[in-house]
């Protein structure tokens, strides 16, 4: 028969370009995940520095957040979720819930921790560090939760 391979190719050419379409996927996959991984590290990478805010807007910023969960009925609001990387022991001492687990802030976290408590820990506002999310059933993130009870 002519053209027998333009109508149906064999099996042998239907399993190469199934392969190569494997493979291009699978690429296409390596750059995607290799593109998150650089943005994630970048972000802790800026978590990891002053971020530049002003007690100033911080203040204005945490009475915003805390008017709109308070007009909504709450009396707490999860303020940060931070990588567990973020703690010089990956969120072990909060989740054992150790003293001094503020020593093991660094970053952001630590940031916002010192503003807690110059600033709203005298205003009779509580916080709560909790690990937030367990992958693979191994500790996560860490969540900072504001409260007013």
């Amino acid at each position: 028969m002519a053209g027998l391979d333009d109508i149906l190719p064999s099996a042998k050419d239907n399993l190469r370009k199934s392969t190569e379409m494997e493979a291009q996927k699978a690429a296409e996959y390596m750059k995607k995940r290799q593109a998150a991984e650089a943005e994630k590290k970048e972000l802790l990478d800026k978590l990891l520095k002053p971020s530049g805010v002003s007690d100033e807007e911080r203040m204005k910023r945490a009475a915003a957040i805390i008017n709109r969960a308070v007009g909504n009925g709450l009396t707490e609001v999860e303020i940060a979720r931070f990588s567990n990387k973020l703690f010089t022991d990956k969120g072990r001492a909060i989740n054992q819930q150790e003293a001094g687990w503020e020593d093991t802030l660094t970053g952001l976290p630590k940031e916002l921790h010192a503003f807690f408590k110059q600033y709203l820990e005298p205003r009779g506002y509580h916080i709560k560090f909790q690990i937030a999310d367990w992958p693979d059933g191994m500790p996560g993130d860490v969540s900072m939760t504001l409260m007013w009870r």
